[in-house]
């Protein structure tokens, strides 16, 4: 190795370390590695700023957005609470119809975004029901991870393959989604015998729950209205990107900015209602694995690859999902998928048909978050909701529950792949 390689793997390393321990935030680290690169002249701020895949950048920014403008609508709330009636107040059918919601609403919202709107609804109508909110929380969690796999706007890791390896939002509704429809009738048996039959409440708390009424979480029923008819769009927008010609990054901002303009909402409150820190982050990460690219070190790796499983993409593909489901369970996946996507795409170059690498990159990035309580930041999230209101959910707790789940997701992803790519 020479002196710029041994340089790339180090800042990358180092950034690894920070994420891992927490010392320093992510953004901070991340951005600090891309600095570090500049100025130890392994990049050039051309070369660097060339590294940043804007494609990820603008639906992640173009979504947030769309996101922050419908949430005022109160549309999310009406949806959590109408499933709740629909149940008739039993609470099996709630937490099986509060699961499916999740994994709905992952596929096409951020999951974060998905658990911070159904987490607390949760809360409150099991409290009505006097019931303990972990499991639907638990099952909440399980569901968001599984949903956000299906589609192309469903989880980072997503969005970002998408953007490199030019799959469309069809592409991945017909192989990451075909799978999930296993992976959840699975996951929602699993629900069943684990929660499913020990829960029973009183016919007059159920009653309670019937009460509820919906319409009053409709804040602007004109913004809802504009809301509904935005959704139904950029969904069209999304599934057929392709045909159109236009990236999936123009439509989430296109789709952010129609509703900005149509709102009528405080931009100043909308646009600080982004992440940006995550934002921050994926530019700096983008930057530290450019390093990598830009020294050879990745074209180096692919080549190791190669050579371990003797050029047998069938064998590659199982390594590479079990691989980043195992990773992606202890460790943030958006490292992991960013240093896996230049080493795919150099072992393309080479003229390897890599097709069933990126569904198995995919597949076992986002699935494997469910491993633990830190393996994806809506497992965070929600379990800081839960701790806030009383309802602490321990990793062991979490762990004994998430992982036997997701080894199950990932067993289930092999045999589809296996067929889907006999």
């Amino acid at each position: 190795m020479n002196t710029m390689q041994i340089i790339s793997v180090a800042v990358f390393l180092i950034v690894m370390i920070a994420l891992v321990t927490e010392k320093v935030h992510r953004t901070v680290a991340a951005i600090a590695g891309g600095v570090v690169l500049v100025c130890l002249h392994v990049l050039t701020v051309d070369s660097a700023v060339g590294y940043i895949d804007f494609g990820t950048i603008g639906v992640l920014v173009g979504m947030m957005l769309f996101v922050a403008v419908v949430k005022n609508s109160g549309l999310f709330e009406y949806v959590a609470i109408k499933s709740a009636k629909l149940a008739k107040g039993n609470p099996w059918k709630i937490m099986l119809l509060f699961a499916l919601l999740t994994a709905v609403l992952s596929a096409f919202l951020d999951n974060v975004t998905t658990v911070l709107l159904v987490g607390p609804m949760s809360i409150a109508i099991t409290g009505i029901l006097g019931l303990e909110p972990v499991p639907f929380l638990l099952t909440q969690i399980l569901s968001s991870n599984i949903g956000g796999t299906a589609t192309l706007i469903g989880d980072p890791p997503n969005i970002m393959i998408g953007s490199q390896a030019g799959l469309s939002f069809m592409d991945f509704i017909v192989n990451t989604g075909t799978a999930v429809v296993f992976i959840l009738i699975a996951a929602c048996l699993c629900f069943y015998f684990l929660y499913g039959r020990k829960l029973s409440v009183e016919p007059e708390r159920m009653e309670a729950v019937m009460q509820l009424d919906e319409n009053l979480s409709i804040k602007d029923k004109a913004l809802l209205v504009k809301s509904l008819v935005m959704i139904g769009l950029v969904v069209l927008g999304f599934v057929f990107h392709a045909s159109l010609g236009v990236e999936s990054c123009v439509i989430a901002l296109a789709s952010a900015v129609i509703m900005l303009l149509i709102g009528k909402q405080d931009t100043e409150e909308i646009v600080l209602g982004v992440e940006w820190s995550t934002i921050l982050f994926f530019t700096g990460l983008f930057v530290v694995v450019g390093g990598m690219v830009e020294t050879g070190v990745i074209t180096a790796l692919g080549n190791g690859l190669v050579a371990i499983t003797g050029g047998n993409t069938k064998l590659m593909m199982i390594l590479i999902l079990w691989g980043s489901a195992l990773f992606s369970s202890f460790l943030d996946n958006i490292p992991f998928v960013a240093t896996m996507i230049p080493l795919i795409l150099s072992m393309q170059t080479d003229g390897m048909d890599v097709s069933s690498l990126w569904w198995a990159l995919s597949l076992g990035a986002c699935l494997g978050g469910n491993g633990t309580l830190i393996g994806a930041s809506a497992n965070v999230v929600l379990s800081g909701i839960a701790s806030k209101h009383g309802h602490p959910i321990g990793f062991g707790k979490y762990f004994k529950i998430g992982f036997p789940m997701m080894i199950l997701s990932v067993a289930i992803s092999t045999v589809y792949l296996l067929i889907r790519f006999h």
